[in-house]
């Protein structure tokens, strides 16, 4: 899968900007780690947030694992879909399973974050 228009968070999420929106999911390193994910908390639409606030949590056979907000700004749409089915998570973590999607109020904290290669190295290091 192509994830050069991605950018990644030391916490294992992912930004996407679409149409001026940021889209965001946790990496499929992350739910690999977190296995079967049985419930999805999202937060309300509207609801303003900074770049490192919690967002979400995640709930799996494991434990239940905070997500954090990789850039700042309003929360305009959440994806109903992974509420109702988690496993969407598991499955499709770059398309269907993202979570929330952040009218951001500073678009450069995009450039803050890290790339696809050095999100790679990222994962070699903690392996």
């Amino acid at each position: 899968m192509d994830l050069s228009d991605y950018r990644f968070t030391e916490s294992h999420e992912w930004v996407q900007v679409r149409e001026g929106l940021a889209y965001v999911g946790i990496t499929d390193h992350a739910q690999e780690q977190i296995t079967d994910i049985t419930a999805v908390e999202l937060p309300a639409e509207g609801k303003t947030v900074k770049a490192g606030d919690e967002i979400a949590l995640v709930d799996s056979v494991k434990s239940t694992f905070s997500i954090f907000a990789p850039v700042g700004g309003k929360i305009v749409q959440v994806n109903e879909s992974v509420v109702e089915d988690p496993s969407i998570v598991n499955t499709s973590p770059y398309g269907e399973g993202w979570l929330v999607a952040i009218e951001m109020s500073d678009p450069s904290e995009i450039d803050a974050l890290m790339d696809e290669s050095e999100y790679e190295e990222l994962i070699a290091e903690e392996e």
